[in-house]
């Protein structure tokens, strides 16, 4: 996937019908190498390792780092199946298996909707590690929100967007539904959403962490997917189908 592909997506926003996985070059199966990087070894005082978060290679992880069972969550802040899982299933995956340490959560910022969801990656990883998931949860309550007024811009002005260089496209994206704002209410300045919304090297991350995805699993379909100790379950995306298999691999 290249940038531009990824830009062109804007105009799609308005076709949210599902979550299918971005076209791009053929898939080829590599392995996962997706590092942690531990600045957060244990729970707080009082705390639990639901509190514990780390940044990866990927996106971030929430939890023991050494957790007898580590689950992946490929999601996209923009789209409705993950929202509907993050609904239904992530205060149970917290309070039931994350807390205890024996299993071990990380959430992996997926590009469905072109700039929209570049735009909300950014904003999501730009406070680090101790703000991810909180952002995300916040995404996905107001997703809906989000979407409509992005649905409102005229189609002249998503054209406009699509057309500037890389380091205003996501930046303008923001404006169009107020993202900054929307951030700065929930403790990230607009000066800093701003930094990393042109943060070049950001974007760039973006971009190829996508196709990563595409390439170290072949058989990705779309959001959410979910990866148990290395192996991506194939046709689940609900809490309800997830449990089992968390449940199985505990055991």
């Amino acid at each position: 996937m290249t940038f531009r592909h990824l830009a062109a997506c804007v105009l799609a926003v308005v076709a949210l019908a599902g979550c299918n996985k971005t076209s791009g070059p053929g898939d080829a199966a590599t392995t996962d190498d997706s590092k942690v990087t531990i600045t957060q070894a244990n729970p707080p005082p009082g705390g639990t390792w639901a509190d514990v978060v780390n940044a990866t290679s990927a996106g971030f992880v929430m939890g023991n780092p050494n957790a007898k069972v580590k689950l992946v969550e490929i999601g996209s802040l923009s789209c409705p199946h993950c929202k509907e899982f993050e609904e239904q299933g992530s205060a149970t995956l917290v309070n039931t298996y994350v807390k205890s340490g024996n299993v071990s959560w990380e959430f992996r910022p997926y590009v469905i909707h072109g700039a929209l969801d570049v735009a909300n990656d950014l904003v999501a990883r730009c406070n680090g590690p101790s703000t991810f998931f909180p952002l995300v949860n916040a995404f996905y309550a107001d997703q809906d929100m989000l979407l409509n007024k992005i649905n409102a811009v005229p189609q002249d002005k998503l054209e406009q967007v699509q057309n500037l260089p890389p380091k205003q496209v996501f930046v303008a994206m923001a404006n169009l539904v107020g993202l900054q704002d929307w951030a700065a209410a929930r403790g990230l300045p607009q000066a800093k959403s701003n930094q990393c919304l042109s943060d070049e090297k950001m974007i760039d991350r973006e971009v190829q962490m996508t196709s990563d995805v595409e390439s170290q699993y072949p058989d990705f379909k779309g959001t959410p997917s979910f990866i148990l100790n290395g192996t991506l379950l194939a046709d689940l995306t609900t809490w309800a189908k997830l449990e089992p298999h968390l449940k199985d691999a505990l055991k």
